[in-house]
C-alpha cells in the first residue's frame, strides 16, 4: 500500500484478519448448530467488501462455527464482532493477540452496547455500523493514529455500498451462502431486544435495485433474508416485493405478526417467492407481552396467523421465550401443547436474556435479580437471573422439556401433517431440531446453580 506523508513515499502491506469468536452453541467441534442449521453470516464478509482497494491488503475470515483460528495467525490487524455470549471468547483471543504485538479492533452488538466492559480488552471498538467507520479506522491505523474508539454517525446511508465478500468463506460449509438483508433495524422497542437500545428505531435502508442486482449476480433459487423486521416500513417492504417477483425465486425471512393484519402486503409478499417466515411469538400469557412492550402480538390470533401463512404457502418459525415475569411452571407444557395445536411448522423456544444494555436488563439489574455476568451464558439458553415465579432450576427444566415435548416423533407428524405444505423441507428442519431438542442438555453449563439436576423427559413433563 503506497501512501504520501510528509512528501515521502510510504509503501508496505497489509495484512487483516476479521474473525467471528465461538460461543458454547455456535462451534464445530461439539457444538449443537450443525451445518444443517446454520447459514453464512454477513458481517464479516460486509467488512472484507468495505476495505478499500487502493489498500491491496490481503484479509482473511475465519468463523469459529466452522474452523480453527491457526496459532502462528501472521497479520498486522485483528477485527472481531462480538455478541454479548462470544463475548469471553474475543477477550481471551484478543489477550493473546496483543501478547504478539498484533492490534485487535471490536466491534458488534456488545460492543456498542457495552463498551465499557470491551473496551479494556481491545486496542480499538467500534460502536455501531462500520460501513463509514472501518474505513477511516484503517486509514488512522496505517498512520499510527488509531483512536480508542469510533461511533457511528446519526446520517449513514446504505445506498452504494459495495457487495458482502460471499466468495471469502467455504459454502461447503454452510446451508447457503445466499444470504442477503435490504434493512436493518426495527420500529418497535421489546424491551429484550438489544436492536433499538443499541441503532434506535429508524430503519436503514438499501436501495431496492442493488438488493436485486446483489441477488441476480448469484441466481440462486433459495435466498434468505437476514432483516429483523423486512416489513417494518410497509410501502419499502411492497416496493421490494413487487422487485422480487420476476426473479422467480423463494426467499425466507423475518417478520412481525402484524403482516397478518394487512392482506395485500401478506399476498404481495407470497407472490413474491416468500416461502418461510420467523415470528416472535413471545408468549402466551398477554401480560408478558405487555411487560416486554410487545402488546401488538394477541396470544388469542396466533391461530389466525399460522392458518393465514398456511393459506399462502408459507411455512412458520414461532419462537417463544420463557422466564418472563408472568410465567409460572406450568406455562412450558401449555406453550409446546399450544404450538402443536396450531401447527406451527418450526416452534422455537428461548430463556428469556437481559442482554447488557437493554430495558430489561436494567429493570432487572434494579431489582438485584442478575445472577451471573459470565456473558458466556447469555445465549438465551441458559438462566442468568433469579424468574419472578419459578426457581433457576425450573425454567431450564422446562424450557428443555418443552423443546423435547414438541419435537417428539408424534409432535413432529401432527404439525407437518396439520400444516401440509412444503413437507419435505419441513421434514429436515424438523429433525434437525429434534438432533437440538435431545442434545440441548449437553451443553449446559450451571454448575452455578445449587442443587441442579438433569432436564426431565417429555413425557415425565405432560406427566407432571
Amino acid at each position: 500500500y503506497s501512501l504520501f506523508k510528509n512528501n515521502k513515499k510510504i509503501s508496505f502491506e497489509m495484512k487483516i484478519a476479521l474473525i467471528s469468536p465461538k460461543g458454547p452453541l455456535y462451534h464445530h467441534r461439539g457444538g449443537i448448530f450443525k451445518k444443517s442449521l446454520r447459514y453464512t453470516p454477513l458481517t464479516l464478509t460486509t467488512l472484507a467488501s468495505l476495505v478499500p482497494e487502493s489498500m491491496k491488503a490481503e484479509i482473511k475470515i475465519y468463523d469459529e462455527g466452522i474452523e480453527d483460528i491457526p496459532d502462528n495467525l501472521d497479520v498486522d490487524l485483528v477485527g472481531m464482532t462480538v455478541i454479548t455470549g462470544s463475548a469471553p471468547r474475543a477477550y481471551h483471543l484478543s489477550k493473546k493477540f496483543r501478547k504478539k504485538g498484533i492490534p485487535v479492533v471490536f466491534g458488534g452488538p456488545h460492543v456498542t452496547l457495552a463498551p465499557e466492559d470491551a473496551a479494556p480488552h481491545a486496542d480499538s471498538i467500534v460502536q455501531g455500523y462500520a460501513e463509514d467507520i472501518w474505513p477511516e479506522l484503517l486509514n488512522d491505523f496505517i498512520f499510527n493514529k488509531l483512536k480508542p474508539a469510533y461511533i457511528q454517525a446519526p446520517d449513514l446511508s446504505l445506498a452504494d455500498r459495495p457487495f458482502p465478500r460471499r466468495d471469502m468463506l467455504d459454502a461447503k460449509k454452510f446451508l447457503t451462502t445466499h444470504v442477503f438483508e435490504a434493512t436493518r433495524g426495527c420500529i418497535h422497542r421489546c424491551d429484550f431486544c438489544v436492536v433499538p437500545f443499541a441503532w434506535g428505531t429508524t430503519p436503514y435502508q438499501k436501495p431496492v435495485d442493488q438488493i436485486v442486482a446483489d441477488i441476480k449476480q448469484h441466481w440462486a433459487k433459495r435466498i434468505i433474508f437476514i432483516d429483523l423486521n423486512i416489513i417494518a416500513d410497509k410501502d419499502y417492504a411492497a416496493e421490494l416485493f413487487e422487485a422480487l417477483i420476476p426473479l422467480n425465486l423463494k426467499w425466507y425471512g423475518l417478520s412481525t405478526t402484524l403482516l397478518i393484519k394487512d392482506k395485500q402486503l401478506l399476498k404481495l409478499a407470497a407472490e413474491s417467492g416468500c416461502a418461510g417466515l420467523l415470528m416472535g411469538f413471545e408468549s402466551i400469557t398477554p401480560d408478558n407481552l405487555k411487560t416486554s412492550r410487545k402488546g401488538f402480538n394477541s396470544p388469542e390470533d396466533y391461530g389466525d396467523v399460522t392458518s393465514s401463512l398456511h393459506e399462502h404457502n408459507i411455512t412458520l418459525q414461532a419462537c417463544f421465550t420463557f422466564g418472563m415475569d408472568h410465567d409460572t411452571p406450568d406455562i412450558f407444557l401449555e406453550t409446546a401443547k399450544m404450538a402443536i395445536k396450531m401447527n406451527i411448522d418450526l416452534p422455537r423456544f428461548a430463556i428469556v436474556t437481559p442482554f447488557p444494555g437493554t430495558s430489561l436488563y436494567h429493570r432487572i439489574e434494579s431489582e438485584e435479580r442478575i445472577t451471573t455476568r459470565d456473558w458466556e451464558l447469555y445465549d438465551g439458553q441458559h438462566v442468568v437471573f433469579q424468574p419472578r415465579n419459578m426457581t433457576p432450576e425450573e425454567l431450564l427444566i422446562g424450557h428443555e422439556s418443552a423443546w423435547k415435548y414438541t419435537y417428539s416423533f408424534s409432535g413432529i407428524w401432527k404439525r407437518i401433517l396439520g400444516s401440509g405444505i412444503q413437507i419435505p423441507i419441513s421434514i429436515l428442519a424438523n429433525m434437525g431440531y429434534r438432533f437440538y431438542a435431545n442434545h440441548l442438555h449437553s451443553y449446559y453449563n450451571c454448575d452455578w446453580i445449587t442443587g441442579f439436576k438433569p432436564p426431565i423427559s417429555p413425557k415425565k413433563a405432560e406427566a407432571a
